[in-house]
């Protein structure tokens, strides 16, 4: 049985979210503290965390570096009455996977939860390895290497050159990236995409690796060439 971690202050709300987790036939295991949190999810072996940001202790978006610090390789989940866009868009930056305002309701709190379960399972496959030519992507140990090299990416440019390489060859939309990378299912009006996606074509490309292509007007391609098709 999977276990998800719920770290949330408030009963009423920890109670629903275990009644969803429940209904997924899953085991939740419920801390009230972000100190308490932060322990569980470094001693359990956790598929999904269900994270507050208003915790006696501080504020659980912040407390994610000390979660991936610990070793948790869960799916985070973000659930906050703290829900205007810029406050979601800092939540997803700062590595949670996904993030739901509060109030919610129980259907797509189910329907998240599926979705990160099923993540969960594509991340922890046993062959993790995918590879275009010199380009390797790592799933289980988040990296990435060039050539051999590794190249030092940020959580969310992983997420990104992840999505990028389930649909390799295909036009993906700045929406898409938004909805599957960012988790936002309505555009915030910035550019974030662009600047992500620029830091992320710079590192491949000092590094060796063509791999992204501006579709004008469409979004993006990810396309790396093969040592074969390369000129140098």
């Amino acid at each position: 049985m999977d276990h998800i971690l719920i770290v949330e202050d408030d009963i009423e709300t920890a109670e629903a979210v275990a009644h969803e987790v429940t209904a997924l036939g899953c085991a939740p295991v419920l801390c009230t503290t972000l100190d308490q949190g932060v322990a569980e999810a470094a001693a359990g072996d956790y598929r999904v965390i269900v994270l507050d940001r208003m915790l006696p202790g501080g504020d659980g978006v912040e407390a994610m570096a000390r979660i991936r610090a610990g070793g948790s390789r869960a799916m985070i989940l973000v659930l906050s009455a703290l829900g205007r866009a810029a406050q979601r868009v800092e939540g997803l930056e700062k590595g949670a996977d996904d993030y739901l305002p509060k109030p919610f309701e129980p259907e797509e709190l189910r329907a998240r939860l599926r979705a990160l379960l099923r993540r969960a399972t594509i991340d922890g496959l046993d062959n993790d390895l995918v590879a275009f030519g010199d380009l390797e992507i790592r799933l289980k140990a988040r990296t990435l290497h060039v050539r051999r090299q590794h190249v030092a990416i940020s959580p969310k440019e992983f997420d990104l050159i992840t999505y990028f390489a389930r649909n390799a060859g295909q036009v993906v939309t700045r929406m898409q990236l938004l909805e599957n990378v960012w988790k936002l299912h309505f555009d915030p009006g910035t550019n974030v995409v662009d600047v992500h996606v620029g830091r992320l074509r710079r590192k491949l490309e000092e590094a060796g690796a063509n791999a992204i292509q501006t579709a004008r007007g469409e979004g993006y391609i990810f396309a790396p060439l093969r040592a074969d098709q390369r000129t140098d």
